[in-house]
C-alpha cells in the first residue's frame, strides 16, 4: 500500500495539479489530505472545491486545519484579533472569506479536526498541528521531549502533521514514529538544488513496516504568484513573494 501525505494547499491550484500528476504517476493507493486548504493562497475558492468535490472518493481521507477553522467561523472580532498580530494573514482572510460560497465553507466547517486510519495493521493518526492542538508547531528543531509529551495518550503507531510547512520526522523512545509532511502550496523548505518547490509525502507500507520519503515536485510557481498578486487585498504581494523566495516571510 502507498498513501501520499498532502497539507498545507493554501489555494495553490498550480501546485495541487502538479502534486496530483506526480502522486498519480507514482501509484499512490491513498491519500491524507492534512488540511489548511485555501487561506491567503491564489484560488481559495477553486482549492476548497477541488478537494469537496473528493469528499465521497474512498481513495481521500481528509481533514481539517486551523486555518481553515478561522475561514469557515469568520467574525469581526476574529479580523480584529488578527489583524493586531499578523496584519496580512488578516486582509487575506477577510478577502477569502468574501469568494468562498456557503457550501465551501460548510466543507471546511464539518471536516474532523483528527482522523485514525489503520492500514495493513499500522495505526496512523492525522493531524495538522500536533495532537494537542492544531496551530501547535512540530519543527525539526523540536526537542524530542516537547515532541514525547505532544503524544501523551496517543495511541497511533505513527503521527502524520503538517502546519510547520516544513518537512521532518521523529522516532520516539515510546516506539512512535512522527512526521511532518511539508506543504505543497506555500513551502518553506528549500531543497539543496536551491529550487522552491512543493513537498509532499509517500509512505510505503508492507508487512506492517512503513518506509517514508519526502517528495520534491515543481510547479509554474510564478502564475501562482500572479494569480495571488491580482487578488489585491493589502499585503496580497507580499504574500506572492513568499511563494518564490519563502525565506522573506511576511504575515
Amino acid at each position: 500500500m502507498k498513501i501520499a501525505v498532502i497539507s498545507d494547499i493554501h489555494g495553490n491550484m498550480e501546485a495541487i495539479e502538479a502534486v496530483m500528476a506526480d502522486i498519480e504517476q507514482k501509484g499512490c493507493d491513498k491519500i491524507f489530505v492534512l488540511g489548511d486548504y485555501a487561506m491567503a493562497g491564489p484560488e481559495p475558492d477553486y482549492a476548497v472545491q477541488y478537494f469537496l468535490n473528493r469528499k465521497n472518493d474512498p481513495k481521500f481521507t481528509m481533514i481539517q486545519g486551523n486555518t481553515d477553522l478561522m475561514i469557515a467561523d469568520y467574525s469581526e472580532e476574529l479580523y480584529n484579533s488578527l489583524k493586531e498580530k499578523a496584519p496580512i494573514m488578516a486582509e487575506a482572510l477577510k478577502n477569502d472569506v468574501s469568494l468562498l460560497n456557503p457550501l465551501e465553507k460548510k466543507f471546511l466547517k464539518n471536516l474532523p479536526i483528527q482522523k485514525e486510519e489503520v492500514i495493513e495493521g499500522v495505526k496512523f493518526l492525522l493531524v495538522h498541528g500536533s495532537p494537542r492542538k492544531n496551530n501547535e508547531d512540530i519543527l525539526p528543531d523540536t526537542p524530542i521531549q516537547e515532541v514525547e509529551k505532544m503524544l501523551t495518550n496517543v495511541e497511533a503507531d505513527v503521527v502524520l502533521c503538517g502546519h510547520t510547512h516544513i518537512p521532518c520526522g521523529f522516532q520516539t523512545e515510546s516506539k512512535k514514529t512522527v512526521v511532518n509532511d511539508g506543504s505543497i502550496g506555500r513551502p518553506f523548505f528549500i531543497p539543496q538544488d536551491g529550487v522552491v518547490k512543493a513537498c509532499y509525502l509517500i509512505i510505503e507500507v508492507q508487512n506492517g513496516k512503513c518506509l517514508y520519503e519526502h517528495q520534491f515536485v515543481d510547479y509554474n510557481k510564478e502564475q501562482a504568484a500572479e494569480k495571488l498578486t491580482a487578488r489585491e487585498f493589502e499585503g496580497a504581494d507580499k504574500l506572492a513573494g513568499m511563494l518564490l523566495n519563502p525565506e522573506i516571510r511576511h504575515f
